[in-house]
């Protein structure tokens, strides 16, 4: 694959067939996220958008060290150093998070090494998270004298339960991969040698199934996981309608009936 640079190179895009990827790419920091790189994440996931063809999207480290460990604390004097300053950090990465979390289609975080505090909460707003055997999970605000915000901690909370969430966020402690499966943090846990290709197989699976559908049952997904009275039952239905009135409606009756593989083309 070839890769698209963006801001200034610490954040790199490539395009195989439907499959769009994404890597963070600070190995020297072990991949902490600056503000740029929060800003090239958005472009690139516009792009990806406007290009058409990509179906899922996967996120990695460059380097064996880490997936993202955290923010780039050697921004924090600066950038976040106060509550003034943490309001104005927030501000400059406020679109790329939006964009990220609103990305309609489904994301794999592919997890090797470190993924620690902001970088867990990117691997959490992904839709699967598939880790190597050697990877080690944290959230050391506690540690940092800071704290996460309600969003993070929803996701966190939604996945491990109240429990576990306050073991993680509490200590500062770190767990390893074994944990992170056990207490439902990641999907799975695999030898570093099958990484990648647990991570291909996944992403190649899901974009071999109807986009709309996939979309649909992506935004379902996270309205169930908001309260009835704030859930856009709207939107949701909307989607599904979409879905039946589709051409990959048709195709896929088609296929049941005719005993083949359907061709789906997210129209």
């Amino acid at each position: 694959m070839s890769f698209i640079q963006y801001a200034g190179g610490k954040m790199l895009a490539a395009i195989d067939g439907p499959v769009g990827t994404i890597t963070f790419n600070q190995p020297e920091k072990r991949n902490a996220m600056s503000v740029e790189m929060w800003e090239g994440l958005g472009e690139i996931l516009t792009a990806f958008d406007a290009a058409g063809s990509i179906r899922v999207v996967v996120l990695t480290g460059a380097g064996d060290k880490a997936f993202v460990s955290g923010a780039d604390i050697s921004q924090f004097e600066k950038q976040r150093g106060d509550a003034a300053a943490r309001a104005e950090y927030d501000s400059k990465t406020r679109a790329g998070r939006k964009i990220f979390e609103a990305y309609p289609k489904p994301i794999i975080a592919r997890i090797q090494g470190f993924c620690i505090g902001g970088g867990l909460a990117i691997a959490m707003t992904a839709d699967f998270r598939i880790a190597s055997e050697d990877s080690q999970f944290a959230i050391p605000a506690a540690r940092l004298g800071i704290s996460y915000g309600y969003t993070s901690v929803r996701k966190l909370v939604s996945l491990v339960g109240p429990a576990e969430a306050r073991m993680l966020l509490y200590t500062g402690d770190r767990i390893s991969a074994a944990e992170a499966r056990q207490i439902g943090l990641v999907h799975r846990v695999v030898p570093l040698a099958d990484l990648d290709a647990t991570v291909a197989q996944l992403a190649q699976t899901i974009a071999t199934n109807a986009p709309l559908s996939v979309m649909s049952m992506k935004m379902t997904v996270t309205e169930a996981t908001k309260d009835d009275a704030s859930a856009d039952q709207r939107a949701i239905d909307a989607s599904i309608a979409d879905c039946f009135d589709s051409r990959d409606y048709r195709e896929g009756r088609a296929a049941f009936m005719e005993k083949r593989k359907p061709t789906f083309t997210g129209t």
